[in-house]
């Protein structure tokens, strides 16, 4: 399992100056980091999963091109938008190489701050990409009644695991998947998926129970280790969910089931993992649970920060971005050499 630091030798030196009531670290170095685990989870963990994907998996995501085709960047952009579960319609984009030549397909998702526009820089060369805006979030996929703020989304439906709402962005992630073979049957036979922050905790849930996908890449992660990201102070989802558990410490038994590290333990394919020692939003420890417990072929890259304007920050995206990037083409030149064996 790889592991690679970008951080500088004088970053690890100096510590980040900061003004929050606690520290982002929340006391792990790296080793202590490396070693924090995953819950086992309830019994029926992927029981509830795999019924879950059937559901989404009957979903017909008619899924239609919006609008005008655009050039950008070496590729051309256009609106998308297709079914999924409960009836909802996800509003995105899709990617398509400019030159035809296409050899993957990608499901990319994102934070917990959504996205008004597909990130060209994340996806692999030659590589049609869905770009969805999850359920309830910006700017394309906005419901009535439902929160955009992270701090409300979070706890939609907690009360019990059927209603909870990150069980069905989950089921977008599925959707999105269909729509895009739909969409360019190339990618068919190579799929692969992007997720950062709350796209990174959604793909954890995600892809431990959909073989269509062959590898992924997930950035700063959420939702892992429940038990203890309750505990953690933050600026992220996780504190809504924190004071709710105050509140209310049974909700930990809905939480069981949608904890990321978890379902790690189920999740087999190549997985590339860019977690931080410091970060305000998501404390490492979560981040590290879902790395750590992850049962397929792994790598690691440990970024200064997360979450936070630091010193060489946009050397250190653009070196984990060109990580993932190379993470994914190879992994699918090596699941091609292996399924022509």
């Amino acid at each position: 399992m790889p592991t690679h630091p970008l951080t500088s030798h004088d970053s690890e030196l100096s510590p980040l100056h900061h003004g929050f009531p606690f520290d982002p670290t929340h006391g792990h170095d790296l080793p202590r980091l490396l070693a924090v685990e995953a819950p086992q989870g309830p019994d029926d963990f992927a029981d509830f999963w795999r019924e879950r994907h059937a559901r989404a998996m009957s979903v017909d995501p008619e899924p239609r091109i919006e609008g005008p085709w655009t050039a950008v960047g070496g590729v051309r952009v256009a609106d998308v938008s297709y079914m999924s579960t409960d009836g909802v319609r996800i509003g995105g984009w899709l990617t398509v190489p400019a030159d035809g030549r296409i050899t993957q397909g990608c499901v990319s998702t994102h934070g917990y701050g959504g996205r008004a526009a597909p990130d060209l820089r994340q996806a692999p060369p030659e590589t049609t990409t869905i770009w969805p805006c999850l359920r309830g979030l910006g700017t394309r996929s906005l419901l009535p009644g439902v929160p955009s703020a992270s701090a409300g989304h979070v706890l939609q439906g907690i009360g019990a695991r059927e209603s909870y709402l990150i069980g069905e962005c989950v089921a977008d992630v599925w959707c999105a998947a269909t729509a895009l073979r739909r969409l360019v049957p190339e990618t068919a036979g190579r799929l692969t998926y992007l997720g950062t922050s709350f796209g990174g905790g959604i793909g954890a849930l995600a892809l431990p129970w959909d073989d269509r996908f062959q590898a992924a890449g997930l950035t700063v992660p959420t939702f892992g280790n429940h038990p203890l990201r309750v505990t953690l102070p933050c600026t992220g989802s996780g504190e809504s969910v924190r004071a709710r558990f105050a509140e209310d410490p049974s909700v930990l038994d809905v939480l069981a089931y949608f904890d990321a590290a978890t379902a790690a333990r189920h999740l087999r394919i190549p997985v590339h993992v860019g977690a931080a020692l410091f970060d305000p939003s998501v404390p490492p420890p979560g981040q590290f649970a879902i790395h750590n417990a992850l049962a397929g072929p792994r790598e690691l890259l440990v970024l200064r920060a997360g979450h936070f304007d630091h010193p060489g920050e946009p050397a250190e995206t653009a070196a984990l971005e060109e990580a993932q990037r190379h993470f994914l083409s190879a992994a699918g030149r090596t699941e091609a050499s292996h399924s022509t064996a």
